[in-house]
């Protein structure tokens, strides 16, 4: 008989619903909002302003080296239908969507797949933590604060949204030389992996991922983050998941959780 752990990393979906307490999740929320504002204001200063400047100026030599620097002519290609509606509504999305969909994709695997909810918890949490390391390292200017030399376009001061940088919630909860990694690409794809399993017909496998990539046009389209910005999200997820499927497999084992085949845990999964 194989040990608990070694069957959870075959298929991680333990016998019985996840064993959280709300107390236990409201820390685990707030020990990365402490850890995320001290990176915040260690590098909102004039000094974090020349990193992040210096840093944006190395992703653009490297994009410029891999042919794929292109994230200016796109957001002026599409700046030149004047559909300011159109863009208001992506400087919306880019600061709504994530948060409102990571919350709902919780929700749903807490109450509909509870089995699965610790391994993609997890992964979550791992994902964050490796994105805070990548701000505090690396904090990097967003195209659209780079000087006027680089004619990227502030679209949020521009054509506005309901919300904005220097006023509000967003002022007091935003790092934003917090580019590399992007956490709307790793966050959106996320979502996505988390309900594939879910999703019966192919067309909706398919569809679920239009998610993280109109998440990429946003974050371009906007000017908030470069495609190698994107490419890191992607990488910090796959870090993330690669650690914590043993972190669950070990949580498991340590609780004397029992797993159980994926086919009993997923009736719906194809």
């Amino acid at each position: 008989m194989s040990s608990p752990t070694a069957a959870l990393l075959e298929t991680p979906v333990p016998a019985a619903g996840p064993r959280l307490r709300w107390w236990r999740e409201v820390l685990l929320v707030a020990v990365f909002y402490a850890v995320y504002t001290l990176i915040r204001d260690e590098y909102t200063s004039s000094g974090g302003r020349d990193d992040a400047e210096g840093n944006a100026r190395w992703i653009i030599h490297a994009e410029r080296d891999l042919h794929i620097f292109s994230e200016q002519s796109i957001q002026h290609w599409i700046l030149e239908w004047h559909w300011h509606v159109f863009i208001e509504f992506w400087n919306a999305w880019y600061g709504t969507a994530h948060f409102v969909a990571v919350a709902g994709v919780l929700i749903y695997l807490y109450h509909k797949r509870s089995a699965r909810y610790p391994l993609w918890r997890n992964t979550f949490a791992v994902m964050n933590l490796i994105a805070l390391f990548g701000f505090a390292f690396f904090p990097l200017m967003p195209p659209r604060l780079l000087p006027a030399s680089y004619h990227f376009v502030d679209t949020l001061a521009h054509y506005g949204s309901p919300w904005n940088f220097s006023s509000g919630p967003a002022a007091k909860a935003s790092n934003q030389f917090a580019a590399m990694p992007s956490m709307h690409t790793g966050w959106s794809t996320w979502c996505a992996l988390a309900l594939l399993p879910s999703i019966r017909p192919r067309w909706g496998k398919a569809a679920i991922f239009l998610y993280p990539l109109s998440t990429v046009f946003c974050i371009v389209v906007t000017g908030n983050h470069y495609f190698l910005d994107a490419v890191g999200g992607l990488v910090a997820l796959g870090l993330a998941y690669c650690i914590a499927r043993p972190l669950t497999a070990w949580w498991a084992a340590r609780t004397w959780l029992r797993p159980r085949p994926l086919q009993e845990a997923e009736p719906c999964a194809s």
